[in-house]
C-alpha cells in the first residue's frame, strides 16, 4: 500500500506511487519537495525488521471497527480469552489505540507495568499462555491523556511490533482505534511483509436486539455487498459490560449464556480460518 504521511492533505496518492508530489492534490503539502524528488519512497527499514522478529508469529489478526463503542475492544479480549483457552497455544493481544487504550481495564490489568529486557519489553501476562501490550502500561494514571500527533503514534506501534519480546506466539490480535487513521495505515505497512491474516470487522445493528433495528440491513447486508462471510452476532448482555468492567472474561464468568455461546462459535471460525488459510486472504 502507499505509505500516507500523517499530515498530508486529502487524496494524497502516497510516497510510493508514481503521483508523489506531483499531483494536484500535493499542492501545498509540506512534503511535496520530498515526494516529487524521490526521497520519500525508500521503503522503512523497521519493515524487515519486523518481518523478522513476526517469525515467531503464527497468525495476525487485526479487530477493526467504522465507529467507536460497537464492542471491538471487548471482542479483541473475549477473543484472545477464547483461544488462550487452549492451554496448547500461545496468544498475544496488542492494543494500538494509543489515544484510548481500554484493554488493560478489561483484562484486569490496570496498575500493570512494562519491564524492559536484553530481549526486549516483557509483555504482561493474563494468564501463562496469554499476553497483553498497550500503552496503558506506559502511563503513570490510567487517567492521564495521550494526545499525540501521528509521527509519534507511528513510533510507538513501530516499537510494539518490532521491540516486545513475544516468543513464539500461535496468534497475535492486534485491537484498533475506531474508524480509519494513522494506527491502521500504520499497522498495516509495518505488517506488510510480515503477513496479516486478515481482519475482524465489529458494526452495530445487530438484528437478535430491537434497540437496534436493522433499518439497512446491517452487518449481513454489508457482508453480502463485500463478497464477505458474516462470522456471527453477539446478542446484547449486561453481564458483558460488568465482566469487562472487572477485567474478567465474560466467556468463563457466563459460559452458558446465548452471548457466549455466540462468541465461542465466532472464534472457532477464526480457529477454523486461520488453519486453513494463507496469510493473504481476507477475514471479516
Amino acid at each position: 500500500m502507499a505509505d500516507v504521511p500523517s499530515d498530508a492533505p486529502e487524496h494524497c496518492p502516497g510516497t510510493s506511487s508514481d503521483l508523489a508530489g506531483k499531483s494536484s492534490a500535493c499542492q501545498g503539502c509540506p512534503n511535496q519537495n520530498m515526494c516529487a524528488s524521490g526521497a520519500a519512497k525508500a521503503p522503512d527499514p523497521a519493515i524487515e525488521e519486523i518481518r523478522q522478529k513476526m517469525t515467531s508469529v503464527k497468525h495476525k489478526i487485526l479487530v477493526l471497527s467504522g465507529k467507536g463503542g460497537v464492542g471491538k475492544s471487548t471482542f479483541s479480549a473475549h477473543l484472545s480469552h477464547a483461544l488462550a483457552s487452549d492451554d496448547s497455544k500461545e496468544v498475544a493481544l496488542l492494543d494500538v489505540d494509543i489515544c484510548g487504550p481500554s484493554i488493560p481495564k478489561i483484562m484486569g490489568l490496570e496498575g500493570e507495568q512494562v519491564h524492559q529486557s536484553g530481549s526486549g519489553w516483557s509483555p504482561v501476562y493474563v494468564e501463562d499462555n496469554l499476553a497483553v501490550m498497550s500503552i496503558g502500561f506506559l502511563l503513570n494514571s490510567p487517567d492521564d491523556a495521550v494526545i499525540w500527533r501521528g509521527p509519534k503514534k507511528n513510533g510507538m506501534i513501530k516499537q510494539f511490533l518490532r521491540d516486545v519480546d513475544w516468543g513464539e506466539v500461535d496468534y497475535l490480535i492486534i485491537d484498533t482505534p475506531p474508524g480509519t487513521s494513522d494506527e491502521h495505515l500504520s499497522i498495516v505497512q509495518y505488517l506488510s511483509s510480515a503477513g496479516i491474516d486478515g481482519a475482524v470487522i465489529i458494526t452495530t445493528p445487530q438484528n437478535t436486539s430491537q434497540i437496534f433495528p436493522p433499518t439497512t440491513g446491517g452487518a449481513q447486508r454489508m457482508c453480502e455487498e463485500l463478497n464477505l462471510p458474516l462470522l456471527g452476532r453477539v446478542p446484547l448482555d449486561p453481564r458483558i459490560g460488568k465482566s469487562c468492567d472487572e477485567g474478567k472474561s465474560f466467556l468463563t464468568e457466563v459460559p452458558d449464556s446465548p452471548a457466549a455461546m455466540a462468541y465461542q462459535s465466532i472464534v472457532q471460525k477464526i480457529r477454523d480460518y486461520c488453519s486453513s488459510h494463507s496469510a493473504s486472504d481476507d477475514l471479516s
